[in-house]
């Protein structure tokens, strides 16, 4: 690919690799470059999102998803208004439909004004009418700082940012080998060898087996999560006006179905979350054998199954089920009938499992000698990646001594 021998390389060009580069790039006389493995950037997890800012209400006040959160949708919220990138500020209500929720919604309220955000309301079953008017709950809170935009415009701005500061994206370039040469790394990859002296994994769906290449123990391993989305047909979107969530499973990092505007028009409904039976496995048809004996040999798998079969077999009949997935999405939209949706895109989560089977909740880092491992950069990464990516860069200066 090149003779030249890198100052980093950045493996895996989605939004948080994409914003660790951007945030190198503005250090002087640093040579950077991403490694793609697809034709083009944002493909995966970045470019199969609902295109949520969030706002940081979820997230336990103290956590690195928390302050990132908070610091990442300020920024981002800037970044798009200086590159002209369309978004929308338009706020959301956090539903709760049954009084057993209540004592969630109200922990996700105290969470909200503990980790800053402005503008919070609590909502009665009336008041709800106010922002959802076909939205149907007992109680809810109002986040103001939710919002809307496209991922992958955001990544093609940072994408032009790292190359304008002289740094380089080589897409179809995945890694297939690691050795060192003296001081340096050398990564084999489907357009030649690549030669650094530091290394930073944001591999996300194959961010284990990489550390794994590179002779790292990640101590947990990537489970792919699908999540399938329905939309509503064009006559039906007047029926949500921005976003509407139910009050989460606390047990679960996912945040249920729910209804998202999305920036480019039209509304998604959705998504569940089954496990994929491939690490790209966007369609219920995709399989690898690999990626499935991975899964099953793995007593984390076995141990988080034994707890959630229960809830694995509702997921799954989900997935199968249109009427079971509109009997779900009902909860929030009591009016929605089966011809007002159709299926549509699904997108695969890298979620961390550690040996234990427990399902890592926050961002999970590893560093070794001049490398750095992101292991798990779970929802809020999009919105957070700008500071997710100043702190990477943050971490790799002291690491790598640059």
């Amino acid at each position: 690919m090149s003779s030249s021998t890198y100052d980093v390389a950045i493996i895996g060009g989605g939004i948080v690799g994409l914003a660790t580069a951007m945030a190198l790039s503005k250090r002087p006389n640093l040579s950077v470059i991403v490694l793609e493995a697809e034709s083009r950037i944002a493909t995966h997890q970045t470019g199969n999102n609902s295109g949520v800012i969030h706002s940081g209400i979820y997230y336990k006040p103290g956590s690195l998803k928390a302050k990132n959160c908070v610091e990442g949708r300020r920024a981002m919220y800037e970044f798009c208004a200086e590159h002209n990138i369309p978004h929308d500020n338009c706020g959301k209500v956090i539903v709760a439909t049954r009084q057993d929720e209540l004592p969630a919604l109200d922990r996700l309220y105290e969470r909200g004004i503990a980790n800053g955000l402005v503008g919070l309301e609590r909502l009665s079953a009336e008041e709800i009418k106010e922002y959802e008017p076909h939205a149907t709950g007992i109680a809810a809170i109002r986040v103001p700082e939710t919002g809307i935009v496209d991922y992958v415009a955001v990544c093609n701005a940072y994408a032009k940012i790292i190359q304008d500061a002289g740094g380089k994206i080589q897409t179809n370039a995945r890694v297939t080998g690691f050795r060192k040469a003296g001081n340096d790394f050398v990564l084999q990859t489907a357009q030649g060898e690549v030669a650094c002296r530091n290394l930073i994994n944001c591999g996300g769906l194959q961010s284990d087996r990489i550390a794994r290449l590179c002779g790292v123990n990640p101590g947990l391993q990537i489970l792919p999560f699908r999540g399938e989305y329905y939309e509503l047909v064009p006559e039906k979107h007047h029926l949500v006006k921005n976003l509407i969530y139910p009050v989460p499973d606390p047990r679960f990092p996912f945040l249920g179905v729910h209804f998202t505007r999305m920036i480019n028009g039209g509304v998604e409904a959705g998504p569940n979350a089954v496990l994929a039976f491939k690490r790209e496995g966007y369609k219920m048809s995709a399989i690898s054998l690999r990626d499935m004996a991975q899964v099953l040999t793995y007593s984390g798998f076995w141990r988080m199954a034994l707890k959630y079969w229960k809830t694995s077999i509702d997921e799954y009949y989900r997935s199968f089920s249109k009427a079971a997935f509109v009997k779900a999405l009902q909860r929030l939209l009591p009016e929605l009938q089966m011809a007002d949706v159709h299926r549509s895109g699904a997108g695969v989560r890298a979620q961390a499992l550690d040996p234990k089977g427990a399902l890592l909740d926050d961002f999970s880092i590893v560093e070794a000698e001049r490398m750095v491992h992101v292991l798990n950069a779970p929802s809020p990464a999009a919105t957070a990646s700008i500071s997710i990516g100043r702190s990477i860069a943050e971490m790799a200066a002291r690491n790598f001594s640059l």
